[in-house]
């Protein structure tokens, strides 16, 4: 059996896909996302918008709409969906993560990123310039007595979307003493497999950093 615990409503979306691949599949969610006060700046002051996740759009609140002059580069096809369904024009969807975005950019270009509490730090080239802006939070949510006789049935397979899931989760099993040796990760990258630890029946990573590559990761698992 395969377990989602990714927060709504990108857990609909990975159940639905999964459903779409004939995957046994259970949704779980061990957190939840949460609007965070923030300062918007002038929008004349950037070139365009960095988003790491469709949360920005999700909860960025009223804020947002004064910044829909500026173009989106989106790390993957759900935040563009997320931006254009907000309002906002996509200029370029990425592949390979925030990094790769930054990396490509053509010329002087000061972003505004927007982003959640906890976000991958960005090695920037001298012509990019990034502001941050912390638009939310995801908080965590335990494991429950009912999560735990799931888990130690059968032949588990969790998806880990983040490095914070896998080290929650980890924590997790730890605390209600849950063998790792028992429980299998399909993880969306290497990142994420790291912050899982050790000790996991098995730990592997998707080639790409999406959710259809996590979902084949893990129906290859599953044989």
């Amino acid at each position: 059996m395969i377990f989602a615990i990714r927060p709504e409503p990108g857990l609909q979306s990975t159940l639905q896909k999964a459903r779409s691949r004939n995957l046994a599949i259970i949704g779980r969610p061990l957190f939840e996302v949460v609007p965070m006060g923030w300062d918007v700046p002038d929008a004349k002051q950037f070139d365009a918008l960095l988003i790491g996740s469709a949360n920005a759009f999700r909860h960025g609140g009223e804020g947002l709409e004064s910044l829909e002059s500026l173009p989106v580069h989106a790390v993957g096809e759900a935040t563009a969906d997320a931006a254009r369904e907000a309002g906002f024009t996509v200029a370029e969807t990425g592949t390979g993560g925030l990094q790769k975005l930054v990396d490509s950019a053509k010329g002087d270009m000061h972003f505004l990123r927007l982003a959640g509490e906890e976000h991958v730090e960005l090695d920037l080239p001298a012509k990019v310039k990034v502001t941050t802006r912390i638009v939310y939070a995801v908080r965590t949510i335990p494991l429950t007595g009912s999560d735990e006789v799931s888990l130690r049935a059968g032949d588990p397979i969790v998806l880990l979307h983040s490095a914070k899931a896998a080290e929650h989760f980890a924590s997790e099993c730890d605390r209600r003493g849950l063998d790792r040796g028992a429980i299998a990760l399909a993880c969306i990258g290497p990142r994420v497999a790291k912050a899982a630890g050790k000790g996991w029946k098995a730990c592997k990573s998707a080639p790409q950093p999406d959710d259809e590559a996590l979902l084949a990761l893990a129906d290859d698992m599953c044989h």
